[in-house]
Parts: structure tokens; sequence; C-alpha cells
């Protein structure tokens, strides 16, 4: 005894309009094709549904019963048509995203503050990992894109870029490099650098060995397992300094100081890019490029 949800989308705008005429321009059909199809959805079910007068209809006891599980019924449908199209358009769903850059404030933080505006229906899985750990899950899904400042390798690995930031020295409030008016790498040739382990310490600390290497200086970093914040907390004791994306500087202890690079184009940055696998289809991923695209359309791909 198949039943079309259309019959049963008939039969509760009757019952709602208590009328077969109302409730087909209500539908925008004719008032014979929409009687007919609730007569034939009696017959099949076995029961009257509706009391036939001039003056319209009105549910019997047993149309009553039924009316108030179709109506369940449509509107649960009606909701997986709904949530189908928001799927399909990024608009619900899920996203998972590895990243190694600071969600304190910045690039990043705004980003996802658009996805979660745009797309409330989205539902985000964010964790922070090193590059090392976001290949490993990109390559078996356990994410769907990784946000990260240098290269990631591998085949069958998508990319695109995001934006860049400044990279910002950590001084002491008492440094002489604050005495500068710019400082450049030629004059951090004599500067103690400590960098994390973790998150973007190993990309800073590459560009930091390489950019100080250009002008033939041989760079001095200290490398612990201390986090970026806590590195960054310890500079004012004097044993080093340290350098972190512009993102992270909210996050620095009150007693330092900021600075950042010159270079003879502008300033020392680090430029952050995505990288997915060139298999992945979440519309969720999609839609997130194209906010990236709005936010930052000088980075923009399209």
């Amino acid at each position: 005894m198949p039943i079309d949800i259309r019959q049963l989308r008939f039969a509760v705008m009757a019952a709602d309009a208590s009328s077969f005429l109302g409730a087909a321009k209500k539908l925008n059909v004719k008032q014979s094709t929409l009687s007919k199809r609730v007569g034939v959805l009696e017959r099949r079910l076995g029961i009257t549904l509706f009391e036939r007068s001039t003056r319209g209809v009105v549910l019997t006891d047993p149309g009553r019963a039924f009316i108030e599980v179709a109506r369940r019924i449509v509107r649960d449908v009606d909701g997986l048509r709904d949530t189908a199209r928001a799927v399909r358009s990024g608009l619900a769903g899920q996203l998972s995203m590895g990243f190694s850059c600071s969600l304190s404030s910045g690039n990043l933080r705004l980003v996802l503050g658009d996805i979660l505006k745009d797309c409330p229906g989205v539902e985000l899985d964010i964790q922070e990992s090193r590059p090392d750990q976001m290949l490993s899950a990109l390559q078996s899904r356990l994410i769907d894109v990784a946000i990260h400042a240098c290269q990631i390798s591998a085949v069958g690995l998508a990319h695109r870029p995001l934006w860049s930031e400044r990279l910002m020295l950590v001084l002491p409030r008492n440094h002489y490099l604050l005495d500068l008016e710019k400082v450049f790498w030629t004059d951090l040739r004599d500067a103690i650098f400590a960098f994390s382990k973790y998150s973007t310490g190993p990309t800073v600390t590459r560009v930091i060995r390489q950019r100080l290497a250009a002008h033939g200086f041989e760079a001095n970093i200290l490398v612990q397992s201390n986090s970026t914040e806590t590195i960054a907390s310890l500079v004012p004791y004097g044993k080093f300094i340290t350098a972190i994306p512009e993102s992270a500087a909210i996050a620095v202890h009150p007693d330092v100081a900021i600075c950042e690079i010159a270079e003879p184009t502008g300033t020392a940055h680090l430029d952050f890019a995505a990288w997915w696998s060139e298999d992945n289809d979440n519309p969720v991923l999609a839609r997130l490029f194209r906010l990236v695209d709005k936010r930052y359309p000088s980075f923009s791909t399209s």
C-alpha cells in the first residue's frame, strides 16, 4: 500500500484549511486534483479522513489521528530536504581542521568566526598540530584541511594561499634593538633565539636560519619543548629573544616589546596556506575557501 508524500501533504493542507478549495489554492494545484489524491489516499488506508459538505471538509475521528502522524512525516521530510540542500551548499555538515597558528587573534580566528556566523549548521573540529601530524591526518582523512605556514609535501595534496602575517620579534623592554629606527636581519647576527618545537616554532626557526644565512651569518637558536607563549614569557629575563607570527602577539607577556623585521621589500612575514586531499569533496571546505576569498581578496584563487 504505497503512500506518497504528496498525498500526505494534500491531506494535511486540507485539514488545516478545512477546505479542498483553500488547500488547492495554497498548493497551487487544481481542486479536482487535490480531491482525487485525497480520495485515493482514503481508499488505500481503508478509512474516511474527511466529512465533506458544501461548507468544506471536517476531519473524522480516524482522520484526526492519521493527520497528526502525517503532519510529523511531512515536517520530517521537509526537514530532510532542507538539510540536504544545506549540506550540498556547505551551510551544514562537518569540517575538521588542523592548524599551527594562533587562535587568540588574527586571521584564522576571523575566518572561523566567518564560517560559524555564515553557516550555523556547520560543526567545526579544530586541533592544533605539528606539520607531520597534520600530514598524517590529511592522508588518513582524519582532518579535511591543514592551515600552516610552510610546505607540506605529499602526493595527492592540493594547496592554496590564505593570508600573510608579519613576523614579529619579542624582546625585553630594555633591549638595544629597540633603540634602532628599523631592525634588519643583519642586526640580529649576534642574537640568541629560542623557539618551540611545536606549533609555528619549526617554521619560524627555518625562516630565521635561512634569512641570517643569506647575509652570511649562522643563527644561534635554542629549540625547547615549551610552548611559544611560555618562551615569550621568559624573554624579559634577557637570556634570549624569540619571533612569532603577528597573530600570536596579543598573547605575549606584558613585560616584553614587539617589533617587526625590516626587509628591502617591506617587512619579514609568513605566508599561510591551506592543504587538503585532492579528492576531498566536502562542500563545507569549498564554502570556507569562498569566505577566505571574500575576506582576503588579494589572495583569492578565483
